[in-house]
């Protein structure tokens, strides 16, 4: 599955693992469980791994667009897991369409990622 959603317990922790080429048929589905992910935890901690991502559909990325405006607020952190420059410089652009602090990992420093979304 091209996009896999995580809810980790206990926390405002939700983990997003996003691989091949999206399109706007995965990213229908995925939106309604990342929206109940909001709805039970109120503001979240995202961690959104990358690296295996390929690219996406210009109908997906339209689709990623609706969602990051309608939860504009709704995520207090994003780390960004990725190995690729075009995946980091993502997190750039992202910026101006979230509230979020951001920041970009390595993907070998995915731990650090986790441990960075867990602090206070």
């Amino acid at each position: 599955m091209p996009i896999q959603t995580e809810d980790i317990p206990g926390g405002k922790v939700v983990e997003v693992r996003v691989s091949g080429r999206l399109t706007v048929d995965e990213y229908k589905r995925f939106v309604p469980e990342f929206d109940l992910c909001v709805e039970r935890k109120g503001k979240i901690r995202l961690l959104f791994e990358i690296s295996q991502l390929q690219g996406w559909e210009a109908g997906a990325a339209w689709e990623d667009l609706k969602l990051g405006l309608k939860h504009f607020a709704d995520i207090e952190r994003l780390a960004m897991v990725g190995e690729k420059k075009w995946q980091q410089v993502m997190s750039w652009l992202c910026r101006p369409f979230t509230t979020a602090e951001v920041r970009y990992f390595d993907h070998g420093d995915v731990v650090a990622a986790r441990k960075w979304l867990e602090s206070d």
